[in-house]
């Protein structure tokens, strides 16, 4: 079974902006690009395979038919466990919360939301949030939130390219204005908003507050954001350990020429082009093309596979 590209389904929220066409290609009739799902089995954003033998096919209904390209252990009847989005803040986002899988399970008929975030770039002065200054009551948590105080209460930090973050559920955090990211999640869709500037929707009305259910799963403790990321060259390759949890595996490859990888029976590989020049990927002489936000599928069992050319690639499997 050949890797094959996806085509990304493109949200277009109101802080969203335009870098994902000016420097991915996403292509969407909307003026703003807020999001780009580039693995998404999620019914409310799902990727079509584009090209090969598949072509046109929904990756759910791929993955329903061939549920050992996953992984050796997946069974068709399960949830396709994660979520890969390019996301383009032109403005900030509204200060949320998402649940564990337990409460979402319970409540949401959803999973519950682990994430990571790689900084693709940032403008200066950016920042965004996470998390608690100081750690809050509960009730201090209400309060801050009917008396219109909390953006007093939360911790805001700097970024800049190459920064990861991982948002564990229960963490407060909200991306800043002139940040774009690549977000690795689990397949979930949950998400309580806290607070939203005032600003209102496209009915021309405030968006809506999830503000009951967020007091049930915020942490109020301070969190540590900051994770090392270490990298290690070998062979003109420069691989970074971004995240390792129990729902992703996540590296970053900086290629210059050639990197020798493999997809096992254990997972699916995706790899997703968020920087370079352009480049192939090549599987038993069968070729694809890499350029800026390019996302191809390699379907586990694959075997060995290369990346040639002048490519930045966010590289996710599954434990």
């Amino acid at each position: 079974m050949r890797p094959f590209l996806l085509k990304a389904p493109v949200k277009d929220y109101i802080w969203g902006g335009t870098k994902l066409r000016e420097l991915f290609g996403k292509e969407s009739d909307a003026e703003r690009l807020a999001e780009s799902w580039e693995l998404s089995c999620h019914p409310d954003g799902e990727c079509i395979i584009d090209g090969g033998e598949f072509d046109g096919m929904k990756l759910s209904e791929f993955v329903a038919m061939h549920p050992e390209a996953v992984s050796s252990s997946f069974k068709k009847e399960e949830c396709f466990p994660v979520l890969v989005k390019l996301i383009d803040a032109r403005n900030d986002l509204s200060v949320q919360v998402h649940p564990c899988d337990e409460y979402a399970h319970k409540y949401e008929n959803d999973n519950g939301k682990t994430e990571m975030w790689y900084i693709i770039s940032a403008e200066p002065g950016a920042e965004l949030i996470y998390g608690f200054k100081e750690e809050l009551t509960k009730e201090e948590f209400r309060r801050a939130v009917e008396e219109n105080t909390l953006m007093d209460k939360v911790n805001r930090v700097p970024v800049k390219q190459g920064d990861v973050f991982f948002i564990e559920p229960g963490t407060l955090h909200a991306i800043g204005k002139g940040i774009l990211i690549a977000e690795i999640q689990q397949s979930s869709n949950v998400t309580y908003r806290v607070y939203d500037y005032g600003r209102l929707g496209a009915d021309g009305k405030p968006r809506q507050l999830h503000v009951e259910k967020a007091l049930e799963v915020t942490n109020t403790r301070p969190a540590d954001h900051r994770r090392p990321v270490y990298g290690l060259e070998l062979d003109g390759v420069v691989t970074q350990l971004l995240a390792d949890c129990d729902y992703f595996i996540v590296n970053r490859h900086r290629i210059i020429k050639e990197a020798e990888l493999a997809a096992d029976n254990s997972s699916f590989v995706h790899v997703l082009m968020i920087g370079g020049s352009g480049g192939e990927l090549i599987s038993d002489n069968y070729t694809l093309p890499l350029t800026m936000g390019t996302s191809v599928f390699v379907p586990a069992g694959t075997g060995a596979y290369a990346i040639k050319g002048n490519c930045d690639v966010i590289v996710t499997t599954i434990p």
